[in-house]
């Protein structure tokens, strides 16, 4: 593959990763108009906003196969329709749970199928065109992009524009048809279409892995965090503090989203400085970072202050951030560099048990007295992370990699 053709072609695959992580956070401020126009109670919104995971994770699992066995293109392009289709189906039916309940699964297959079939081809035109050390770099920053980018887009629309649910995923969908033109004639990387994506020595590295005691006792227990903290600001947190904001509570939420995915990526290049190979300092850092934001998150439950919330979506996204690149570092210690990639994505399976929280919080607060409970839910959350953290801290130096 000729240089000059990978170094044009790196920009159209991360747009599409960009399109895909638009359209699978566009829902988090639909999810406060859900709550305070259509007044939809909040056990149901929360479990919207949870059955995306039951798309995604099977995404991430069957895109790399996929990717190998298809070619990026043909995996990438068709995943990017898909994601298209189940917007413009939360556009076509705005108040129809049957539809929600429908494009939140489609939304998410799609977006795993493209952050990790998009994630190679990135990396390989990268590679191509001389820049093998930026392919993952450009993958985070046009996934974080895409995921902060949908959330702010989809609440200024929803706030300032009429049709507040409508016009999101319209507008999502006009995006992916100038993506899918883009990428039209960005080159296959695929060394070998067809060939069988996994293989037993990498499915043995697997195994290995998930038996291994760092792996068990210092990245596991931090896992849940990543996506644990990310939820909690900005799916758990606006809707509490909605009066505080009357009349912006769409746009509110978008923001607070930005601010915790922005965070989130600001602060990896410090989990790199904090890694240390005999010790665990950056997952300790980054679950003390956690704790924290949960601690601040409570406060500004009690206090009902949007300030505090802000405050807060800050150290949760930092914490986001720092927990997610301290786990990835442990696993690329833990096997070989070809298993990698594979890996990177069982262990993000672990951290995609997160997306729950919203779910939980909400089935928990409803068998209490409502909001009412969530500084003490939250108090709660902070507490379940000192523990973990105290595991982690008494087996950070006891099982070296």
């Amino acid at each position: 593959m000729p240089a000059s053709r990978a170094a044009r072609g790196w920009f159209p695959a991360a747009a599409a990763v960009f399109a895909a992580g638009w359209g699978a956070n566009q829902f988090t401020p639909l999810a406060v108009v859900y709550r305070t126009q259509e007044h939809w109670p909040p056990v149901p919104v929360a479990a919207m906003f949870t059955t995306y995971l039951l798309g995604l994770l099977p995404g991430l699992l069957l895109g790399g196969p996929a990717a190998d066995r298809f070619g990026r293109c043909l995996t990438v392009r068709p995943a990017l329709a898909l994601s298209a289709a189940a917007s413009a189906l939360l556009a076509a039916a705005p108040v129809s749970p049957v539809a929600v309940y429908l494009s939140r699964p489609a939304t998410g297959f799609a977006a795993g199928v493209v952050l990790t079939a998009g994630t190679k081809w990135l990396r390989e035109l990268s590679a191509g065109a001389g820049r093998p050390d930026a392919g993952d770099r450009r993958a985070t920053y046009a996934s974080g992009g895409g995921f902060a980018a949908g959330a702010v887009t989809a609440g200024a629309l929803a706030e300032w524009l009429p049709q507040p649910m409508v016009l999101p995923g319209l507008a999502h969908c006009l995006l992916v048809l100038l993506v899918l033109g883009a990428t039209r004639r960005v080159p296959e990387t695929a060394p070998t279409p067809g060939a069988a994506p996994v293989t037993s020595r990498v499915m043995v590295l697997h195994r290995a892995v998930v038996r291994n005691r760092r792996f068990l006792w210092v990245v596991l227990p931090a896992s849940p965090a990543v996506f644990g903290a990310a939820t909690v600001a900005y799916v758990v947190l606006p809707p509490l503090v909605a009066n505080r904001v009357p009349g912006y509570a769409p746009l509110f939420s978008g923001l607070v989203t930005a601010l915790t995915l922005t965070m989130g990526i600001v602060v990896q290049p410090l989990a790199v400085w904090l890694d240390h190979a005999h010790s665990a300092r950056a997952t300790l850092a980054a679950m003390v970072t956690v704790i924290g934001g949960l601690t601040v998150g409570a406060l500004a439950a009690h206090r009902n202050s949007a300030g505090l919330v802000m405050a807060a979506a800050a150290l949760l996204g930092a914490g986001y951030g720092l927990t997610l690149a301290a786990g990835l570092l442990e696993i690329e210690r833990l096997v070989p560099p070809k298993a990698h990639p594979s890996t990177a994505v069982l262990y993000q399976g672990a951290t995609y048990s997160g997306f729950l929280t919203p779910l939980l919080l909400a089935l928990t607060a409803g068998a209490g007295t409502g909001t009412a409970v969530y500084p003490e839910l939250l108090a709660g959350m902070a507490a379940v992370g000192l523990l973990c953290l105290a595991v982690t801290a008494r087996y950070s130096r006891l099982s070296l990699p």
